[in-house]
Parts: structure tokens; C-alpha cells; sequence
């Protein structure tokens, strides 16, 4: 199930903070999907930004408006 598959991720990037550090320097949540599939984690950005403002360990989930970004 990609809800518990979005969980695993989030906890293994709150113990290794290089890991930490690519996610929070992506732009989307498309590449926070394909930084964790990389690793064997298969969830999509749109499962991940249905989390929003959920919190998962030490982790809130949280989307980020982008100025310029169109939907």
C-alpha cells in the first residue's frame, strides 16, 4: 500500500539527514516520489501531498506554494 510504503520514507529520512536534506531541496512533490522510489519506496507526489499538515514521527508533512507554479 503506498500510504505505508509514504510512512516508511518519511521515517528513514528522519534518521539520515542527507536524505533529509535532497527532499527538502526538491521542488515538487513529484521529485520527493522519485527521490524515495530510488530507495524502493513507490508512492506518487499526489499521495504525498494528500498528507498535508499530517505529521508521520518528527515529520509534518507540508506543501509548499511556489511563487509562479500554476495548477
Amino acid at each position: 500500500m503506498a500510504l505505508d510504503q509514504l510512512k516508511a520514507f518519511l521515517q528513514k529520512m528522519q534518521s539520515e539527514p542527507a536524505l533529509k536534506n535532497e527532499v527538502l531541496a526538491s521542488s515538487t512533490a513529484d521529485d520527493v516520489a522519485r527521490i524515495a522510489l530510488k530507495l524502493g519506496f513507490e508512492f506518487s507526489g499526489d499521495e504525498l501531498l494528500r498528507m498535508s499538515g499530517q505529521k508521520v514521527g518528527k515529520v509534518t508533512v507540508r506543501k509548499n506554494d511556489l511563487p509562479g507554479e500554476y495548477n
